[in-house]
């Protein structure tokens, strides 16, 4: 039997998600008869770049990046959730609930929070977003980098920043199984939109094969389905992420950059 590494890492939370991210994945390695390798002493990029890649999913702009020409896009989801449809997200800016301040420009001066330094999300959206705004290259006071959408969320709540861009992807599927964790927040707008996280194998795997495999499990799998909110996994190349690299332009050539 074939043997690879397969993970889904990107949307672990709620629970539920991730319990079904799992079931997911199960499915696709039986209908691909390939035997699950232990991940457990790699890193992301390892697995990204491991040539015993089967499956996993990674962020657009880091594919774009790091990853460019290193490895192969097997394709997109398709959510079906409030800020989610047709191959696209964005990211929700997100603040306290009681901050007076209403509209984007407002913010100016503030505490920003970003989850990593190579995040479509919450850096290159946001960053797209602001970059129309700033000043002699400047938006926030300070930035931060949390580590984490959801630590993103906590630090808002908790006063240590003001601001953020958080994944529509996540910030849908907590609001509807763990609202709490949104509680105490509002959206004051929204990024603009880019295609959904890749699913990615290496360079010379059946990326066709794999992608009929996800989608013949989602049909296998309703219920999986249903809580993971995919109706299926569309064709994708780097072709379609090239939007990413072009907001980053964009706001470059605006003489905006995060510190």
């Amino acid at each position: 039997m074939a043997q690879g590494f397969a993970e889904l890492l990107m949307y672990v939370s709620p629970e539920r998600v991730e319990q079904a991210q799992g079931r997911w994945l199960a499915r696709v390695l039986e209908i691909l008869r390939v035997e699950r390798l232990d991940a457990a002493g790699l890193d992301l990029h390892a697995l990204w770049l491991s040539p015993q890649l089967l499956l996993t999913q990674t962020c657009g702009y880091p594919l774009m990046t790091a990853l460019r020409g290193q490895v192969q896009v097997v394709g997109r989801p398709v959510y079906e959730l409030p800020h989610a449809s047709e191959g696209f997200h964005c990211s929700l800016l997100v603040a306290r609930a009681d901050d007076p301040r209403e509209q984007l420009v407002d913010f100016r001066g503030s505490r920003g929070l970003i989850n990593s330094t190579d995040s479509n999300s919450g850096m290159n959206l946001l960053r797209h977003a602001l970059a129309p705004l700033q000043q002699s290259g400047r938006f926030f006071e300070t930035v931060s980098v949390t580590g984490g959408h959801r630590n993103s969320l906590a630090a808002i709540k908790q006063g240590r920043g003001d601001l953020a861009a958080i994944d529509s992807v996540t910030f849908d599927y907590l609001a509807r199984d763990a609202s709490d964790e949104v509680a105490g927040l509002k959206v004051i707008g929204r990024t603009a939109a880019g295609p959904c996280l890749p699913y990615i194998t290496r360079l010379e795997a059946d990326g066709e094969g794999i992608r009929r495999a996800m989608n013949q499990a989602l049909r296998d799998l309703p219920e999986v389905a249903a809580v993971l909110a995919i109706r299926e996994v569309l064709p994708a190349s780097e072709a379609d992420y090239q939007v990413l690299l072009d907001y980053q332009r964009q706001a470059r050539e605006a003489g905006f950059e995060f510190p």
